[in-house]
Order: C-alpha cells, then structure tokens, then sequence
C-alpha cells in the first residue's frame, strides 16, 4: 500500500501551498477571505493528505496575520488557473438538425458504423 503522504513529502514549499490550496478550491470554489476559512477547516482535520496544521508548517504553510498576503496570493493564482482551466474545457451545445431520411432500411455500411461510433463516444 503506499502511503500518499510520502509522495508528498518531496514538494517544494510552493507546490506544496499550492496543491494544497487547489484541493481546498476545488472543495469549496470561493475566492479570498472565503477560502481561508475552507483552508483552515481542512487543516484542522487533516484532510489533505492527513497533514495538520503542524504538517502544513513544515511544507511552508502556516495560517498566521504575517502569512496572509502569501496564502492570499496562491489563492489567487489558483483560481486564476482554475477558471482558465475550466473555460477551456467548455462545450457548446448545438441546436437539433433535422436529417433527411433516404430511406427506412438501414443499409450494411452504416449498420457497420454504428458500434464504431458507439465506442468512440462511449
């Protein structure tokens, strides 16, 4: 089994502020001061990885007044990343077409295609 918290422990200061700020976004998609308050909840039960708030300090994060214009400032580049990430993961959505049907028989060739095209959305 291994253990998520070893994989971990190779992060610099920053990603490791920064990871952790990312998983405490994407449990609560708010910006700054509202995700300080997600923050400090997930360190408080050690939900990230089981880190504490003691844990966190060893990987640079702490939650003190000195420390909130960093923590404000990964907050911000996170989402940042986050809403970039997201608009480029958009969709759209097109409006029904009306085909016009040659014929009611389905022909073999297109009785061919049709599991191909399943797999392929699927």
């Amino acid at each position: 089994m291994i253990d998520s918290r070893r994989q971990h422990e190779d992060l610099t200061a920053d990603d490791a502020a920064l990871d952790f700020v990312r998983f405490c976004h994407r449990r609560r998609r708010a910006g700054w001061p509202e995700l300080y308050d997600e923050m400090c909840a997930v360190a408080s039960r050690g939900l990230y990885h089981g880190w504490g708030f003691a844990e966190l300090a060893e990987h640079g994060i702490t939650f003190g007044l000195a420390e909130m214009p960093r923590l404000a400032g990964f907050v911000a580049q996170v989402a940042s990343k986050e809403a970039d990430r997201r608009s480029r993961s958009f969709v759209g959505v097109m409006a029904p077409v009306a085909l016009p049907v040659e014929s009611p028989v389905e022909k073999p060739e297109d009785a061919a295609l049709a599991p191909a095209l399943m797999v392929a959305a699927g």
